[in-house]
């Protein structure tokens, strides 16, 4: 399990590298949901599954709005890709700087801290985060579920305005 935490590090590494070096927000969006999708399954691998679900769901909401407005107003016919020779350079110097500092913490790092909580199982007595999910469907359902709504509303105001050169709110002057 330790082996399989370390290769989603490695993924979710890539992905910052990618949102990093990306300048067009099509190519960039797609690196921060890799970002995101990882991240959330490292954390639940160390125990917040109902955390990271969440974090998930909100993030991956609160993205598509915003990755909706930079469509809209960065709108190129021919966006920059990962083959494009300027952001293959900012990736490989990116991959070389990760590599630099890696080589320089090495002696830092133990492997005690890519080791999940499925595996330390006898030392606790209830889920890791059984507590929380409790309180949040006892006290916060109504809460997620206005929210819900709210990043539901929020993408349909952002694509209404953004429909299209002649219908939509936004138009290029």
């Amino acid at each position: 399990m330790a082996y399989i935490m370390l290769t989603l590090l490695i993924g979710m590494v890539l992905g910052v590298i990618s949102v990093a070096s990306n300048p067009s927000p099509y190519f960039a969006a797609l690196g921060l949901v890799l970002v995101a999708g990882v991240g959330c399954v490292v954390l639940m691998g160390h125990g917040g599954s109902f955390l990271s679900l969440v974090l998930f769901l909100i993030y991956l909401g609160g993205m598509l709005v915003v990755f909706a407005y930079c469509a809209a107003l960065a709108a190129e016919p021919y966006p920059e890709a990962w083959g494009e020779w300027s952001v293959l350079g900012s990736v490989l110097g990116y991959l070389l700087l990760v590599v630099g500092a890696g080589s320089w913490f090495w002696g830092g790092w133990y492997e005690g801290m890519w080791v999940p909580v499925d595996e330390l199982i006898e030392f606790s007595v209830v889920a890791a985060d059984s507590g929380g999910v409790a309180l949040m469907y006892s006290l916060g359902g109504g809460l997620l579920v206005v929210s819900a709504w709210v990043l539901l509303l929020t993408l349909l105001v952002v694509l209404e305005l953004t429909r299209g050169l002649a219908r939509g709110a936004l138009r290029a002057v």
